[in-house]
């Protein structure tokens, strides 16, 4: 998702995988700048409320308003109502502002993931609002990569530790030939206690 118009972009492999009782979020951490990397260390992996987190790819300006603005709304939400957003009404709070943008979009995927009462969920969310829920999932220029490894290892039920290797490795393949993803590699555990991101040193163990 690198381009030549000077934009940072995060470039970009995610994976989120949905588990037998959590949610399981990875990325890379380059950001490029057309044909330059502009960072070897970036955040891809935001926690929006204890228990929801959110993977961004494309315009680095534009995800972290996105991020900043969910954060807010969630704990907007979780005092009006006096309970914390579902992962569903994250993913489609989403959904509505990005499509209340279309003449000037926000250029990002998303991905949302997390465990509420009724279960881990992980969402798709594009730049035009357009959400689907997935089981497993990939966004970013190095998805068709990680979706070799996806494809052939995950199975519906998995525990979170499994889960972790088969992200890790998805993400490490993307970045062996996707010139936008490399850096080190971000794993997230959502599950009910919360948001929690992997050591790095215990994420070198996984690949």
């Amino acid at each position: 998702m690198a381009d030549d118009k000077g934009f940072l972009k995060t470039g970009t492999t995610t994976v989120g995988l949905v588990g037998k009782d959590c949610v399981v979020l990875a990325s890379d951490r380059r950001a490029t700048m057309g044909y330059l990397i502009a960072s070897k260390d970036i955040d891809k992996i935001y926690p929006i409320d204890d228990h929801i987190a959110m993977t961004v790819a494309g315009s680095v300006g534009d995800a972290q308003k996105l991020v900043r603005w969910m954060e807010a709304e969630a704990r907007n939400y979780a005092l009006e109502k006096e309970r914390p957003i579902s992962v569903n009404g994250a993913a489609v709070l989403l959904a509505n502002i990005l499509s209340s943008y279309k003449v000037l979009p926000f250029w990002v995927q998303l991905l949302v993931g997390g465990v509420d009462e009724t279960g881990p969920h992980l969402f798709s969310v594009d730049m035009l609002g357009g959400v689907t829920e997935e089981i497993f999932t990939s966004t970013g220029s190095g998805s068709p990569i990680a979706y070799g490894v996806l494809e052939t290892n995950f199975k519906k039920g998995m525990s979170c530790k499994d889960l972790t290797k088969i992200a890790a490795k998805a993400v490490w393949a993307a970045m062996q030939r996707d010139a936008a993803s490399g850096e080190h590699i971000d794993v997230v555990i959502v599950d009910r206690k919360g948001f929690k991101r992997m050591p790095r040193q215990d994420v070198k163990k996984l690949i």
